[in-house]
């Protein structure tokens, strides 16, 4: 599998003009040294944002969600503590994909008519597996729904945006509060926040292996191999398209047994 710095090298970091624009208005005052290893780092930018906007409408300017991710980036920079075991590249990668959800969310770049889609599968997830104890197949739900697999094959396809996002929701209604904002900054630690962590980590964790295979190598190749889509299609033979149903159909079980848990 391609590693993440030839990947890289195949896609340069953001402009010097975005750069710059972003460096004054945020941090002209910081020392030479950090301003370097931003310029370093930048290239995380780039692969962070290119593995996101494959699931965003044509609408979204890159340029502006390079930015975002550039903020993102000096963040991490300001915040990072080497001391929690985590690596800069992992911490920053959160970090910037953190703000550019926060961005989206933001700007409400979803339809209503979407949300509504998503939120209506999901119900129909939830109903299926409390009903069986486990995750329900892509046949259930279609069944449920009273579509043909093509036709829930294309509707995964229509919300597919919106798993991008949710994965990273935290469970419950609140879109004001993301994943990234528990698990990525300990700078202060609190009680209640991290027993909220961990207790998510191992929802999380379990639903996880329940998962078909297929779903959890997906997952785990695209959440933490930093693979892109295309790549993971190549592994297992099959279409991109088929690797973004996949993906949504995993990531709405997932968000929907946690909010399931969460109320309880």
């Amino acid at each position: 599998m391609p590693l993440l710095a030839e990947r890289q090298v195949k896609n340069p970091p953001p402009s010097a003009k975005n750069y710059s624009a972003v460096w004054r208005t945020y941090g002209e005052a910081s020392a030479p040294s950090e301003e370097e290893s931003l310029k370093q780092h930048m290239p995380l930018v780039r692969s962070v944002v290119d593995r996101m906007r494959a699931s965003l409408p044509s609408h979204i300017d890159v340029e502006d969600l390079y930015s975002v991710g550039l903020l993102g980036l000096i963040q991490a920079q300001r915040r990072f503590d080497p001391t929690h075991g985590i690596t800069f590249a992992s911490y920053a990668t959160m970090r910037i994909r953190g703000a550019v959800l926060d961005e989206l969310r933001r700007v409400d770049w979803m339809s209503r008519t979407l949300r509504d889609k998503a939120k209506h599968v999901s119900e129909v997830i939830s109903g299926i597996e409390q009903k069986i104890g486990r995750p329900a197949t892509e046949a259930e739900v279609a069944e449920e729904l009273g579509m043909s697999s093509q036709q829930y094959s294309e509707l995964l396809d229509e919300i597919r945006p919106v798993s991008y996002v949710e994965l990273d929701a935290l469970a419950g209604e609140d879109e004001d509060a993301s994943l990234h904002e528990v698990v990525a900054d300990e700078r202060s630690p609190d009680p209640a926040q991290l027993a909220l962590k961990q207790e998510l980590i191992q929802l999380v964790v379990d639903r996880l292996q329940k998962l078909p295979e297929m779903q959890r190598k997906i997952l785990a190749m695209y959440y933490f191999e930093n693979l892109r889509l295309a790549e993971i299609a190549r592994v297992f033979g099959v279409t991109e398209s088929r690797i973004c149903q996949i993906h949504t159909q995993a990531v709405l079980s997932l968000k929907t047994f946690i909010r399931s848990a969460a109320a309880r």
